[in-house]
């Protein structure tokens, strides 16, 4: 769990993406103008909330997090990896009795999901497949609603359009969830 103060009961949507960034400073709840920061509120901004920092989402009950808890350093993340960091996952979001949502932002944070549904004995929450076509899908993993997405944090946010507007849809999707 990051450093931050964060009441479990409150927290209703859970945002994953990918892997921490290289550089710690550039983390979601890094002090300054974290990179992650900048791109996820701009996210957030484009699905219409109305937010400016980490602290407005978190207000919003949206904890944001990352599968692989250690700097991605290379374009891949193998599996084994995945794997391994899923299980960390599972006990952070252990805490949070009360989500209604998960948006997987990536295929790294999918796969993470499907480590632990399948470790669990419960099988894979979201097929195999291309994110555009499998995202407008009903997906559930223990009751929680799923959305497949797009990379929102970091640097490749800002590449493609399509991607930008499809990552607002989802987020706003989830947010409309909880109200």
């Amino acid at each position: 769990m990051p450093d931050v103060a964060i009441r479990p009961s409150k927290i209703r949507i859970v945002l994953i993406s990918e892997a921490a960034p290289p550089d710690p400073t550039d983390y979601y709840y890094a002090k300054g103008k974290p990179l992650f920061q900048e791109t996820t509120v701009q996210a957030f901004r484009d699905a219409g909330a109305h937010v400016s920092s980490v602290r407005d989402i978190l207000g919003r009950g949206v904890y944001l997090t990352t599968a692989v808890k250690c700097g991605k350093t290379a374009y891949g993340i193998k599996a084994a990896t995945i794997k391994e960091c899923s299980q960390l996952l599972e006990n952070e979001l252990a805490p949070f009795p009360n989500l209604v949502a998960m948006l997987l932002m990536g295929d790294v944070a999918i796969k993470a999901l499907n480590y632990i549904s399948v470790g669990a004995g419960e099988g894979k929450v979201i097929p195999t497949g291309s994110t555009y076509k499998i995202r407008k899908g009903r997906f559930f993993h223990r009751g929680i609603r799923v959305f497949p997405s797009y990379l929102q944090a970091g640097p490749s946010f800002f590449i493609e359009k399509s991607k930008r507007r499809m990552i607002a849809e989802d987020i706003a999707a989830a947010l409309e969830l909880v109200g």
